[in-house]
């Protein structure tokens, strides 16, 4: 029961120290956050074919066999599970799709990637914006199955595997990491573990988003480790995910933000 009412709690004290862009006083995250909130507000009616499919998802009446190899899910937390509910509890929401987006674009945006395709609708939103290749990484055949797409998304690849094993694989093939999404395992060790691995090719033009940060005691000691980093220079929890910057020219500080 303290488990699943561990996010409320951290929701609330998340809710007492959020800033708003008044109280911004460096004029770069002033314009990184307004920028995000713009590009929310002017895109919410772009990308209807991500959300089509999306709901193509939440009415399927499919049940698939999931392999979990992190924490799980708190919601449905069963070998055999619906579509729709995986869909509904374990996919991140339009808002957040775009939010990824947006600190992609940021970046280079030349090799990205996705710890987690889940059903592949972040997937979907991180490939519009990725310039080069997009390599998403899922445990579960099933999954990545319905995941995958047919056509239409010729930059993404998909990598199946546990993450421990198929991640150290891609980063010795790739020279810089640009934008990373680490929303897979959902443990501290893992999350960390996924976190160093990448950090070794990171630039100072790069971005990493950790989902679920608040999920857990757990998650919320590896993000607490994660932008406390030496080579973290900006933090930004939103709540539902925090973004790392790792430009040096940056004073190490950390903003609470809402969208």
């Amino acid at each position: 029961m303290l488990k699943k009412l561990f996010p409320l709690f951290a929701y609330f004290k998340y809710w007492l120290k959020k800033e708003d862009s008044y109280s911004l006083q460096s004029p770069f995250v002033f314009n990184i956050y307004q920028g995000l909130k713009d590009y929310i507000k002017l895109t919410d009616s772009s990308f209807q074919e991500i959300e089509v499919y999306r709901r193509k998802l939440l009415d399927s009446d499919k049940e698939i066999e999931v392999l979990d190899l992190g924490a799980g899910s708190k919601k449905v937390n069963f070998k055999k599970r619906k579509v729709a509910d995986i869909t509904k509890f374990s996919t991140s929401s339009k808002k957040f799709g775009l939010l990824y987006q947006y600190f992609c674009q940021l970046t280079p945006a030349r090799t990205v990637l996705e710890l987690g395709t889940c059903m592949g609708i972040t997937t979907r939103y991180l490939s519009q914006k990725t310039q080069g290749i997009l390599f998403t990484f899922e445990g579960s055949l099933e999954i990545q199955n319905l995941a995958k797409v047919s056509s239409g998304y010729s930059n993404t690849q998909y990598v199946l595997g546990d993450i421990s094993n198929t991640l150290p694989e891609i980063l010795s093939k790739i020279e810089t990491v640009d934008f990373a999404l680490l929303d897979a395992n959902h443990t501290y060790t893992g999350t960390i573990e996924y976190f160093e691995l990448i950090l070794e090719k990171v630039s100072e033009k790069s971005i990493i988003a950790i989902g679920d940060i608040h999920w857990s005691k757990e998650m919320e000691k590896a993000w607490h480790q994660i932008k406390n980093n030496l080579k973290v220079k900006l933090s930004m929890d939103f709540y539902e995910c925090g973004i790392v910057f790792f430009d040096s020219t940056h004073q190490k500080s950390e903003y609470i933000l809402d969208i």
